[in-house]
């Protein structure tokens, strides 16, 4: 293991998880404009320094063997990095890839030593505001097996960046109990982290993700108090938690609570280190407000008595800093008795009083509006970033393999009155385009449910080929609000007959919903998603798409960086086999202009430079072009823009 010799760093003192961010299955089912630069100033402004960004990392890749970081991933990291150092906040990039109903493999270090390394000479020469942590809460291995994968994984590091601090912890779900069973590293520049939910009763009743559920668990109180303990719920009879329930009397204390946090702190103590308590919080439905305000404090006060830097779990979610059921608005929705138990500040909070939307806005051009969050029931494969020729811009939504009853919803956050725009004759108003005949789909409202006898109703239209030809090539959509028809309610289980009951000033979300039989192999592209009073949009790129062979693999990852192209760009690829690999670039005409590559390759990560010029050597022109790979198995295209 290579020595280093540089001091541990923990500069930072206080901070949030700013979790569901960056946690999607893979790149294209990101919701980058869930947060913004202001909300790592908001954040700052509570008195944090820190943010752990947790990070399915491992689904951010073009998966085995090479497990390649995606582009659009990093782009979209580099952007939070970049926010957080000119703001002065640390970011730990905290490697979420994680299941806790699955045992860490020990085949995880074939994935941790790639997907590292490659963070690590993305960022070697970024500030040390960046901090790597290598996996959250290994579990089901021992921390001596666990211990030396880890090591690999800091060696692999090491190779490219000696500078940035790594965060490390034992086995057991980042237990305090198993930093002691860790190996010494030879890297001072370690700090060593520790989770902390105890006593687990209290913090995780209502959590319906651990075995077996605590769903029925509620009123648990902290501290303890004989007068005010719950009985043991029927299903919960004979299991851990009744045995839990029994102890409570000696675990439910701020005596107890201090004594396993002195675990951590005699581990520092013994080994000369840094620790961090990377995790600590109580599930919001089932507990009460001052028993979780009292244990956050007692947690805090402790970890900062002792001069151990925290980073609470989480900052908005069902651990988070904010309201119950409330909006999770910065302005309207903080816990304020919860930021004064952690020592954080307290911005003013006003009332929010949800107005009539009178203009029209933005639903998805490239991303999800600010406020608005992707993502439904999507089955099959769906990106919110697909450069497959969009309509406008650089990206557009593409969806396939999806079969009936699946959805893309767009959420908003908070609701929407948009009772103005539907009697104005305001109109939803998108481009389409499908790859075959036959297509057909729902776009719909949703309403809140506002009470237990209320139900969410929709109200929608059907889109068909009397809308739009499915011809692969763009079209124009624009719907009237004041058209679209009450659809009915589907409800814990039960559907409900319209009952002209839909709430025009209670929107919940819109969602483009496959109600119907869906046609095999179809596949569905929608960009510049948007409510407005004017039918003069104008399809812009009226071309076919380029489709891929439905026989190409699924992990070539071609890509274009960057994409506009002003100068030159790098064309990367993943080839599962050995094969001629042709790569060209194409007007939209479908002449070739240029030749880049041809050639056998070996199978494997590799890329080539285009330096924006045609076969006589002369700059292409500013506009639209089509990057073409072709072996003789498979054609794989990427639309790329010329600037």
């Amino acid at each position: 293991m290579l020595a280093i010799t540089s001091s541990a760093q923990a500069p930072f003192s206080r901070g949030v998880n700013l979790t569901g961010w960056f946690q999607g299955d893979n790149p294209g089912q990101l919701n980058f404009t869930t947060y913004t630069k202001q909300d790592i100033i908001d954040i700052k402004s509570l008195g944090c320094d820190v943010i752990r960004l947790p990070v399915n990392m491992h689904g951010m890749t073009s998966g085995s063997p090479s497990y390649t970081l995606d582009p659009l991933y990093l782009s979209f990291l580099d952007s939070l990095v970049t926010w957080c150092e000119q703001l002065h906040v640390y970011v730990i990039l905290d490697n979420h890839s994680f299941d806790p109903n699955s045992d860490t493999s020990p085949d995880v270090v074939n994935i941790l030593t790639k997907v590292w390394s490659q963070t690590a000479s993305h960022y070697r020469n970024r500030s040390g505001y960046v901090l790597y942590e290598i996996l959250n809460e290994p579990h089901g291995i021992s921390t001596t097996d666990w211990g030396n994968i880890q090591g690999q994984a800091i060696d692999a590091i090491r190779l490219v960046d000696s500078k940035h601090t790594i965060i490390v912890g034992g086995s057991g779900f980042n237990s305090y109990n198993e930093l002691q069973n860790l190996p010494t590293y030879n890297d001072s520049n370690l700090l060593y982290t520790f989770h902390f939910y105890d006593p687990f009763i209290f913090t995780h009743q209502g959590a319906t993700w651990v075995s077996p559920s605590m769903a029925p668990l509620a009123g648990v109180p902290f501290p303890y108090s004989a007068g005010s303990m719950p009985a043991c719920p029927a299903s919960l009879t004979g299991t851990w938690i009744e045995n839990g329930l029994n102890g409570y009397s000696a675990e439910g204390t701020e005596e107890h609570v201090k004594q396993l946090l002195n675990t951590a702190i005699n581990f520092r103590n013994s080994r000369n280190v840094n620790i961090y308590c990377g995790e600590f919080g109580a599930y919001i439905p089932n507990s009460k407000q001052s028993d979780r305000i009292y244990w956050y404090n007692t947690v805090r006060k402790y970890l900062e008595d002792n001069n151990i830097p925290w980073t609470s779990w989480d900052y908005q979610g069902g651990f988070g800093l904010f309201n119950k059921d409330s909006n999770e608005m910065f302005g309207h929705d903080l816990n304020t008795g919860l930021l004064e138990s952690l020592g954080l500040n307290i911005p003013p909070q006003t009332p929010f009083s949800m107005k009539p939307d009178s203009t029209g806005f933005e639903i998805y051009t490239d991303y999800a509006g600010h406020g608005i969050i992707g993502g439904g029931y999507p089955a099959g494969s769906t990106s919110f970033y697909s450069t497959e020729l969009p309509e406008a811009g650089s990206y557009c939504i593409s969806w396939k393999g999806f079969s009936i009853y699946n959805s893309l919803s767009f959420d908003f956050k908070p609701d929407r009155d948009l009772s103005k725009l539907f009697s104005e004759g305001y109109a939803i108003d998108f481009m389409l385009r499908g790859n075959m005949p036959g297509i057909k789909f729902d776009i719909r409202f949703v309403d809140s449910k506002i009470s237990a006898t209320d139900h969410p109703w929709r109200l929608g239209v059907t889109i068909d080929e009397s809308i739009a030809s499915f011809d692969r090539k763009w079209h124009h959509v624009h719907i009237p609000l004041n058209t679209f028809n009450e659809k009915g309610s589907w409800d814990n289980g039960s559907w409900y007959n319209p009952e002209g009951k839909f709430d025009y000033s209670a929107i919940d979300r819109i969602e483009i919903s496959t109600e119907y039989p869906v046609v095999n192999g179809a596949q569905i592209w929608l960009d510049n998603i948007m409510i407005n009073n004017a039918d003069t949009a104008v399809v812009r790129q009226n071309e076919d798409v380029a489709v891929r062979d439905v026989s190409a693999p699924t992990d070539v990852q071609l890509n274009v960086v960057p994409n506009p192209v002003k100068s030159s760009a790098i064309i990367s690829y993943n080839l599962p086999g050995k094969n001629l690999a042709d790569i060209s670039i194409y007007s939209l005409t479908g002449t070739r202009i240029r030749v880049i590559q041809s050639k056998l390759i070996e199978s494997g990560y590799n890329s080539v430079t285009w330096d924006g010029f045609n076969d006589q050597g002369v700059p292409v022109p500013k506009g639209i072009y089509i990057c073409v790979l072709s072996t003789s198995k498979f054609t794989y295209s990427k639309k790329l823009i010329r600037n």
